[in-house]
């Protein structure tokens, strides 16, 4: 297991070639790596997230329960993504989302305290920081934007072109709640565009 340990600190550390030996060090001993089983939640809706969540091997999702009770994915989430309710984090305030994994998955935890401590001890980190920030509130963004300015069909394609490496992993009726329609209308789009 400790060749396992070191070849996924590894490649979280990847992401931080700029970083003083001194950060490196602080934040390569911060981490912590857990395996989880399918179905199995990284946290729930109204727990307090700890720790920054980095997909190492696997697939997520993460959904809310709407008014009517339908769980309503707004993200999936897999290799060398961030696994995290973002604001609720930040504030260190109860998440209105369920992390679900919908395969095995391999996650690096940084724990938000150390994620701090890290942004004082080594000015460097604040720029990591805000990349890391960046790249999970551009994908919450977009997906927001692509409900205020495309058709259901476009969504579809979108993703589709987007997300090539995990669209044969994805089932059916994840995928349908994401897009934001009914399954029977994700298949009649299928179909339509399976024609030639």
């Amino acid at each position: 297991m400790e060749v396992d340990y070191k070849k996924y600190f590894d490649l979280f550390m990847e992401q931080f070639p700029e970083l003083s030996p001194e950060a490196k060090n602080f934040t390569r001993a911060s981490l912590s790596l857990e395996k989880y089983s399918k179905k199995e939640f990284l946290f729930k809706s109204g727990q307090v997230q700890k720790e920054l969540g980095y997909v190492c091997e696997g697939l997520l999702r993460k959904y809310y329960i709407s008014e009517k009770g339908n769980k309503i994915t707004t993200s999936f989430l897999s290799e060398r993504g961030y696994a995290t309710d973002y604001p609720a984090l930040l504030r260190q305030q109860p998440s209105k989302y369920n992390i679900e994994c919908l395969e095995p998955s391999i996650i690096i935890k940084l724990p938000y305290i150390k994620l701090q401590e890290a942004y004082f001890k080594h000015k460097e980190s604040e720029m990591y920081g805000r990349l890391m920030a960046e790249k999970v509130l551009t994908r919450e963004i977009d997906r927001v934007e692509s409900f205020l300015f495309e058709n259901a069909e476009e969504r579809y394609l979108n993703f589709i072109e987007n997300n090539k490496h995990i669209i044969n992993r994805i089932s059916l009726t994840h995928l349908a709640s994401y897009l934001g329609i009914e399954r029977q209308s994700l298949s009649r789009i299928r179909s339509k565009l399976a024609k030639p």
